[in-house]
């Protein structure tokens, strides 16, 4: 790797190209389509479960059952999340 010439500077731009110009934080965005309801997993591990036990010698059956735990949580939360903005699925069952 060489030094940088005299009057050159590393990560400066070469004077003929400029920079976007900046976005007003405050400017007008789109509106966004109001969201689809949600409907929560059956079984939200059913994704990491379809690769196999976690590859720790002699730990994968306690990682399985705190990564089990975690996913359900974080799915159980979701779930309570998407129910206090009103945007549950309606259940089939009904």
């Amino acid at each position: 790797m060489t030094a940088p010439q005299r009057g050159q500077r590393r990560g400066r731009r070469p004077q003929g190209q400029k920079r976007n110009p900046r976005r007003d934080l405050w400017s007008p965005v789109p509106v966004l389509d109001d969201p689809e309801p949600i409907k929560p997993a059956a079984d939200p591990t059913a994704l990491i479960d379809s690769l196999g036990p976690p590859p720790l010698r002699g730990h994968s059956s306690i990682a399985e059952y705190h990564l089990a735990a975690v996913i359900e949580r974080a799915a159980a939360v979701a779930t309570a999340l998407a129910a206090s903005a009103g945007l549950l699925a309606e259940d089939d069952d009904s």
